[in-house]
């Protein structure tokens, strides 16, 4: 057996630790009684020391080297060695004890956030957050850092950006996006006050496993399910578990599936040659978001996808009936500062994520205390969204990012806004007729343009090369604020 081929064996070994802990975080948040915790907070612990001991080992570390003489340059192998490499590096500077121990107060920090937030208890979450913060600071400490303590975190979830991107980002998009907002504030509200109210869950299940399997998500290759935060995940291009929520808002759900479809069908379309080895998957956070957000927002909330499946709407709910398209389309399109990320309108999305990355460098600088985060987090919502959350549950401990640890994760979700708008672009270069298409219920053009552009690639290339490589140009925000502010003075006529 080659050295290349001893590695790739590893490479599965590792993937079964990983998926393990993945099948366990999934079935935490669907399935496990709230008894389990302890257990499977255990369970999660060793897995993840074991995944850990196992990549960074020597014989990986020699397998690897020599691996890299029988490659050939510019392949696929040798892009398998470029990912295994960077993996191998970062977790070489962590030692075991500490990746236990994340993963440990993971599992038990979620029991803890789900509880603190069904009962407005901030400060009894407050002590683990606090040590979650810690070893995030110790994490960046391993890892090293040039300018800022904040961009090493970045970096494992965006690899080549780090906190002067994202600030220069949101500086970018700050002055317009408020503006704009201010515009529309001063008009008569929408009202919306239609699709609220007591819809049934049995029909909002089939309306959006309907949709999202319209647009091409594969339910040979996955299913979808119910969790208290919306999430993706999978263990294999065969197995990809999309989770929705149902609230009083009709859209929830909806949107929700939709974007959760989107991480979903790029996950579904990486090659099978790659299933299991670290080439597989999207490449960046901020990649995978910009399909999400593209399938919610820009298919998802556009005129042409509810001229299609509006009738099918308003079959499954005949309370909506004599609602016109246009009617529901600014309905949908509405945009009022508020304060639940996920439920945020388009428009107002990106002051939510600035708020978590500015209180973020602010608690690992130390300019900030982690008892203090509900003052300066509502302070900021004030200050930023005009309005002012009554309690921590629909502030500071809406989020269970903190709790898993994702601390330098916020940031991606902006890139994702930009990046969808970017490579839609890109995309309407070659099918300028998408409009047409979604009005037919035909989403395949654009679904296999995105695959063959961007889901076919895998981590093959490094996230700032692949953006260059599918637009033409490095990420920015020009077509973002031209699309978005394009849509919403056409929605509200201005």
């Amino acid at each position: 057996m080659s050295s290349l081929d001893a590695l790739k064996s590893r490479l599965y070994d590792l993937n079964a630790l990983g998926s393990a802990v993945a099948i366990m975080d999934w079935d935490q948040q669907t399935y496990m009684p709230r008894g389990g915790a302890d257990a499977r907070g255990e369970h999660v612990g060793r897995l993840s020391r074991m995944h850990h001991e196992l990549l960074t080992a020597d014989e990986t570390r020699n397998l690897l080297e020599k691996a890299k003489t029988e490659a050939t340059p510019e392949s696929d192998d040798a892009a398998l060695l470029r990912v295994v490499g960077r993996e191998l590096d970062l977790a070489t500077k962590f030692p075991s004890s500490l990746v236990e121990e994340k993963s440990k107060l993971s599992a038990l920090a979620h029991e803890e956030w789900v509880k603190a937030r069904a009962t407005n208890d901030f400060k009894s979450f407050a002590p683990i957050l606090e040590r979650m913060f810690e070893i995030a600071k110790q994490e960046a400490d391993f890892l090293g850092y040039t300018d800022h303590v904040y961009d090493a975190l970045l970096d494992q979830y965006e690899e080549g950006s780090n906190t002067a991107d994202a600030q220069a980002m949101y500086d970018a998009i700050r002055g317009p996006q408020v503006e704009l907002v201010k515009q529309i504030q001063e008009l008569p509200e929408t009202d919306d006050s239609w699709l609220y109210g007591d819809w049934d869950i049995l029909a909002q299940s089939r309306f959006t496993e309907e949709i999202v399997q319209a647009i091409g998500f594969d339910f040979e290759r996955g299913r979808q399910d119910t969790a208290p935060h919306p999430f993706c995940s999978g263990w294999s291009v065969g197995d990809i578990r999309l989770t929705t929520r149902y609230k009083d808002y009709l859209g929830s759900a909806i949107f929700g599936s939709l974007h959760e479809a989107g991480h979903g069908m790029y996950e579904q379309g990486s090659p099978r040659a790659w299933d299991r080895t670290p080439l597989a998957g999207g490449v960046s956070y901020g990649l995978h978001e910009s399909q999400s957000r593209t399938w919610e927002n820009i298919v998802g909330r556009s005129r042409a996808f509810w001229q299609h499946f509006l009738p099918h709407l308003q079959r499954a709910f005949p309370q909506i009936a004599g609602k016109d398209l246009d009617t529901f389309y600014k309905a949908i399109n509405k945009v009022k500062p508020s304060l639940i990320r996920v439920e945020a309108d388009e428009l107002t999305y990106n002051l939510h994520t600035m708020v978590r990355f500015e209180i973020e460098c602010d608690v690992l600088t130390g300019a900030l205390a982690v008892k203090d985060i509900p003052e300066v987090w509502n302070a900021k919502y004030t200050d930023y969204l005009g309005v002012t959350p009554p309690n921590d549950s629909e502030g500071c401990l809406q989020d269970v990012h903190w709790s898993m640890g994702s601390i330098g994760y916020f940031p991606t979700y902006s890139m994702g806004n930009l990046l969808s708008y970017q490579i839609w672009n890109a995309l309407e270069r070659d099918i300028p007729n998408t409009q047409d298409l979604m009005a037919a219920g035909n989403f395949k053009p654009m679904l296999e343009w995105l695959q063959a552009n961007v889901y076919s690639q895998g981590k093959k290339h490094k996230p700032k090369d692949l953006i260059v490589q599918v637009t033409g140009k490095p990420m920015e925000a020009t077509d973002y604020l031209q699309g978005l502010g394009a849509k919403y003075r056409e929605v509200y006529g201005l």
